[in-house]
């Protein structure tokens, strides 16, 4: 008597078809992100990941609401950068030989390859130390040499596609970092007011730690890649250079948008973890990534241990071609090398000998007595004095309309990029002040 009735079938089918549009969006969504999402991932490098743990351990969650005042700041200056890419089919570097005078650009330069090479050095020689914690019977430095031949190699034998998809999975690494504050007690309203509202405190070490932070999360070898791989993009899926692809700069948006929240909510649980666990302990001085791991495992246990350790061997692994890429694009750009992770070996010589000299170099940072905090410091530095600089002449370029045409900024760009090179320009007085005093 209850059996079940024609008109319900449909009901079931209709629910059904329903769900399965749902995964295809997904999947359509989860395909369209790329350049963005590698961005925002490869900001929580190594060096960054020490730099939120020292905030964390130095001053508990005081510095979680951090997270949300860089957001849209970032998201505006990548987006503007991925414009850049799409809308001239240059990469940043090509713009500003094309629209700058040569020698500020060679000068731009000789600033910006140092920093990049030092943070390059930091970030392989905290990942070979964090792998000796897990395997301590090999020596760091071994780690750290097989780590640099296994990126070179896979980034000369794999094609622009298998590169981008083993960078996308690499991504998922960071969603470790959201796991290991769940495995020690919070007490989660005082997280939320301290991620929402923000606390500053006028002394010298707060500011240092705020500026370390602005510098690592807006960082000038992201502008650099962001535009270089749109351009990589449009020229794997065969776009016309005459006209301006208004779905790619659509995707763009989204993707750089999803990348750079991404890139920040992992830096306020790293944070978290940090502030909620060393803090309390009375751990208060975190100089590396591998002293951050160590002080974890007694507190809170060999998986949170585990986690944040295998953490910082992904983003390494994430991270570091994207710096060696980004200072290959700038060198091959400047001196019209042919270039592209889309090119072969033999296609594109220069642009993978910058990028094997890039790496080589960060590995011997390692045995000439650089430790990776003075790498650090001189990373921030440069890329301190840099960063101003180049946001301004990305929001010239931004706003010119012989160059960008009818995708010049909106107001909202135009905003929250001054706003961007305001604090930036700040933090690059304050750190040099806080440097010489």
């Amino acid at each position: 008597m209850k059996e079940a009735l024609p008109e319900e079938k449909p009901a079931i089918g209709h629910t059904v078809s329903k769900r399965n549009r749902t995964v295809l969006r997904i999947r359509q969504y989860i395909k369209m992100l790329g350049p963005g999402l590698i961005t925002g991932a490869s900001d929580d490098d190594p060096s960054g990941i020490a730099t939120y743990s020292q905030a964390g351990a130095q001053f508990g969650l005081a510095t979680l609401w951090t997270a949300w005042i860089t957001f849209p700041l970032m998201a505006a200056v990548q987006e503007m950068c991925a414009r850049i890419g799409i809308v001239t089919r240059h990469g940043l570097a090509g713009n500003l030989k094309k629209h700058y005078s040569r020698p500020f650009l060679y000068v731009m330069i000789l600033l910006s390859f140092p920093a990049i090479t030092l943070n390059i050095g930091a970030d392989i020689e905290g990942v070979g130390a964090v792998t000796n914690l897990l395997i301590p019977g090999i020596p760091a430095y071994i780690f750290s040499i097989a780590f640099t031949g296994i990126l070179l190699f896979s980034v000369i034998k794999f094609n622009y596609k298998r590169i981008e998809l083993i960078m996308k999975w690499l991504c998922l690494v960071l969603l470790l970092y959201f796991i290991v504050p769940f495995l020690v007690h919070q007490d989660w309203l005082h997280v939320l007011k301290s991620a929402i509202v923000p606390t500053i405190r006028f002394n010298k070490d707060f500011i240092s730690i705020l500026v370390a932070i602005l510098g690592t999360t807006i960082s000038p070898y992201l502008f650099f890649w962001q535009a270089s791989m749109e351009v990589e993009e449009l020229k794997e899926k065969g776009a016309s250079e005459i006209f301006v692809d208004k779905r790619a700069l659509r995707n763009s948006k989204s993707d750089t948008n999803f990348g750079m929240f991404f890139s920040n909510i992992v830096m306020l649980f790293i944070i978290l973890t940090a502030g909620s666990v060393l803090f309390p302990a009375g751990i208060t001085n975190i100089n590396t990534v591998e002293e951050a791991a160590k002080a974890l495992q007694p507190l809170a246990g060999n998986m949170a241990y585990l986690l944040f350790a295998l953490g910082v061997i992904g983003t390494g692994a994430l991270a570091i071609p994207v710096l060696a890429g980004a200072s290959s694009y700038i060198i091959a750009e400047t001196f019209n090398w042919k270039q592209g992770l889309n090119k072969k070996y033999y296609q594109a010589k220069g642009f993978y000998l910058v990028f094997s000299v890039s790496l080589i170099l960060g590995l011997l940072l390692n045995f000439i007595g650089i430790s990776p905090i003075q790498a650090l410091i001189y990373t921030a530095i440069l890329y301190g004095i840099t960063a101003p600089i180049f946001i301004g002449m990305i929001l010239h370029i931004c706003n010119n309309k012989k160059i960008m045409g009818e995708y010049t900024n909106s107001r909202r760009s135009n905003i929250f990029s001054w706003a961007a090179l305001i604090l930036m320009a700040l933090a690059a007085i304050a750190l040099l002040y806080l440097e010489l005093t």
